[in-house]
C-alpha cells in the first residue's frame, strides 16, 4: 500500500471554507493531487482537552465554534462520516495512555474548512483527535511517532493550526505585518527543512520572535504530531505559504513530492 502523506495546513480564518481565494485553490490543488486516503485522522487546534480523545461517531456533526461571522458559514454542513475502526486503532497506538472514544464529539472548523476544499464530496472517513494540554510538548510529538504507521495503513495524518497565530498583538483593521511575524515563519520553515525537531519542539528556546508567534500555543501544536509522523528520508515542502498580520497561512507536505 502507497504510504499516505503527512500534512499540516495553515487554516486561518473559517471564512475561507466559503471563499475562494489563493489558500482554498491550494488546498484544492493538494486534494487533487495528493493519492486517495482509505481515511484521515486530523488533530486541530480547535479541540483542546486534559486527557486524550478521538471522536468515535458514525455521523460527526459539524460544529460551529466561532461568532460574528456571516450566516452562510454557519450553514456549512460537511458530513464526512467517522471511523470507529480508525478510532480504535488510534487508541491502540498511543496505548499504554488512555484515550477516550467520544461518541458525541463532531469536527470543528479547524477540520472541515480545510477539508471541505479538499475532499468536497465529504465522503472520506474521518477521525479528529484532541489536543491534551496537561501533556508537555515532546509528548505531542511522540505521539505523532507512535501514530506514523498508519500513513503505511493508508490513512493520511493531518494536523490543523498555524504556524504563527497571534490574534491580540496586531491590528487586523490595518493588516499591518509585524517583523516577528514573517521572520519566526521562515525560522520555523528552515528547521522543519533541516529536521531540527528539538528546536521545534523546545519552541521557546527559540526567542522573542517565538513567543510571539506561537503564543497560547493550541496552533503550533498540531505542527508537532506532523512533524513525529514524518520520515527523515521523504521530501518535504510548502504551499499556501504566506503570512498576514499574526496569522501565517503556510502548509507543510511530507511524502507528497511535486506538490
Amino acid at each position: 500500500m502507497t504510504r499516505m502523506p503527512a500534512l499540516f495546513l495553515g487554516h486561518g480564518s473559517p471564512m475561507n471554507a466559503i471563499e475562494n481565494n489563493a489558500w482554498t485553490q491550494g488546498w484544492a490543488r493538494a486534494g487533487q493531487s495528493l493519492p486517495r486516503p482509505k481515511a484521515i485522522l486530523i488533530i486541530s487546534a480547535h479541540w483542546e482537552t486534559h486527557g486524550v480523545a478521538v471522536t468515535a461517531g458514525a455521523a460527526p456533526q459539524t460544529i460551529h465554534d466561532f461568532f460574528g461571522f456571516p450566516q452562510a458559514l454557519f450553514d456549512v454542513r460537511y458530513n464526512a462520516p467517522g471511523d470507529l475502526a480508525l478510532a480504535r486503532r488510534v487508541a491502540e497506538l498511543l496505548g499504554p495512555d488512555p484515550v477516550a472514544l467520544d461518541p458525541e464529539r463532531g469536527f470543528d472548523h479547524g477540520v472541515w474548512s480545510v477539508l471541505a476544499p479538499m475532499y468536497p464530496q465529504a465522503d472520506i472517513p474521518i477521525v479528529a483527535l484532541s489536543i491534551d494540554r496537561s501533556r508537555p510538548d515532546r509528548w505531542h510529538y511522540e505521539a505523532g511517532r507512535r501514530l506514523a504507521s498508519l500513513r503505511d495503513e493508508g490513512v493520511m495524518i493531518v494536523g490543523s493550526g498555524d504556524i504563527v497565530h497571534n490574534l491580540r498583538a496586531v491590528n487586523f483593521r490595518s493588516g499591518t505585518t509585524p517583523d516577528w511575524s514573517p521572520r519566526f515563519n521562515e525560522t520555523a520553515k528552515a528547521l522543519i527543512t533541516a529536521r531540527d525537531h528539538d528546536s521545534l519542539i523546545d519552541w521557546r528556546g527559540l526567542g522573542a520572535d517565538a513567543e510571539l508567534a506561537i503564543n497560547s500555543a493550541e496552533h503550533y501544536l498540531p505542527l508537532l504530531y506532523i512533524l513525529g509522523a514524518s520520515h527523515a528520508d521523504e521530501p518535504v515542502g510548502f504551499f499556501n505559504d504566506e503570512v498576514f498580520a499574526g496569522i501565517s497561512m503556510t502548509s507543510v507536505a511530507f511524502g507528497a513530492p511535486g506538490l
